[in-house]
Order: C-alpha cells, then structure tokens, then sequence
C-alpha cells in the first residue's frame, strides 16, 4: 500500500510537471497568437492612430499571455483615452474597449485655444466638432492636465452641460464671490461657485428655468443645488 501511495505521488508530480511546462509552452504557441483584433469605443479624431497602435501591439501577444500593462502604456500618450479594458477572446482573438476623454470645453490663451476634457486633461491637437464654452484660462497653458483651481472648476460645469442648453453657453466664467458663472444667452446667468455637484447644479438650474414664476430672472443661484435662487425678478406694481 505504501509504494502503490509513493507511485501514485510521483505520478501526480510528474503529470503537474508536464502539464505546467505544456502550459508555458502553449501560452506563447503560435496557436493561440492574436489574429483578430476588435477595438470598440473611439469616436474621436485621433481614434485611428490609437487603435492602429493597439492593433499592432496585440498581434504580437497570444490569448493565454496578455501583456496589459504594454497595451496601458501604449495608449497613455494619446489624450483622448481615458481608460482601455482588453478581454482576450480565446483561442486567437483580443477584444479591447477604449474609454474616451471628450472635449467640454475650449481653454483659451492669448491666441491659443486648446480643447480640455472635464477631468482637466488637455486635448491638444484634437479636432474639434461643433461649438463649445470658452473657458478663459488668464495665464499659460500646462502641458497636460489642469491643476485644482477656478479654471478645472469652470471646466467641470462645462462637462456637465446639459444638451438642451448647450447652444445658449458661450462662454463659462469666474467672478470674485460667486465662483463659476455660466452667463446664458437671452437668459439668466447661473451662478455655481465652486465645481462640486454640478450635475445636480444643473439639474436645479433646469428646473428653476423651466418654471413660469422665474421669467425675467437675472440669475439663478444653485451653490446650493437643494435651495436654488432666481434674483433680480422684475418687481409686480399692484394696480
């Protein structure tokens, strides 16, 4: 019994020693090398540049051995991508989904204007498509990202910008006491303070526009997205 025990161990030792060594070799095996390459989710301009790049560097992977990181590495050059997911599709196929930056508004300097992400990533060199707010940026421009301040705070408004209002913003400004201020064509200026809750900002802002009672209003006051304010509301004479 205790050398029929004994050879059944080392038979277990042997076949894991085989399968391990098949198994390194398999996952750099030419039968499972990449051949199908599927990049979803760009839409910008420089979309053809990222997936040509990530299409070459997963050819030379395999299904079984992806090499994550040199994918990450690869795109982080490129503004535009946020973030990348890869899913290898066995035996010879790489799924890889691209999470995009999109521009929300136009930094300018001086004769500059640069598109610029709501997270503060600067999109430089991007075509840009359609219009969109000004964001004054009142100095030189980084290199690569915004730092905290007034300027990522009006650039967060901006990439919060409801559709619906997105032809009455031209422009997205910072004033000493109220903070951001989003001046509305032929209406109010939103006051948001700072770039905190700004969906929810906006939200109010909505729907303090929508009501009847705050026609003629000169601004409407969300710092506080649960109490906004409509001011300078013409006064009613009583006849």
């Amino acid at each position: 019994m205790a050398r029929l025990r004994r050879r059944l161990i080392a038979f277990v030792v042997i076949a894991g020693i085989l399968v391990a060594g098949y198994l390194l070799w398999l996952r750099d095996s030419s039968l499972v090398q990449v051949e199908t390459v599927t990049v979803t989710g760009l839409t910008q301009a420089d979309g053809a540049k990222v997936r040509a790049a990530l299409d070459a560097a997963a050819r030379e992977m395999t299904t079984l051995h992806v090499d994550r990181e040199r994918l990450e590495r690869l795109a982080a050059p490129f503004p535009i991508v946020h973030s990348i997911d890869v899913r290898p599709d066995f035996p010879n196929g790489m799924r890889i989904h691209v999470s995009e930056r999109r521009p929300a508004a136009l930094l300018v300097s001086g004769s500059r204007r640069v598109p610029v992400a709501a997270d503060g990533s600067l999109l430089t060199g991007l075509a840009v498509k359609g219009g969109l707010p000004l964001v004054r940026a009142g100095g030189a421009l980084p290199s690569r990202r915004l730092g905290p301040g007034a300027r990522l705070a009006a650039v967060r408004v901006a990439g919060a910008l409801p559709a619906a209002l997105g032809s009455q913003v031209k422009e997205i400004r910072t004033e000493q006491g109220k903070g951001v201020v989003v001046p509305l064509e032929n209406g109010p200026s939103v006051v948001f303070g700072d770039g905190s809750r700004v969906r929810a900002k906006w939200a109010a802002a909505v729907r303090v526009l929508a009501d009847p009672d705050a026609a003629g209003a000169e601004y409407v006051d969300v710092r506080i997205p649960e109490r906004p304010v409509a001011g300078g509301l013409p006064v009613k004479t009583v006849a």
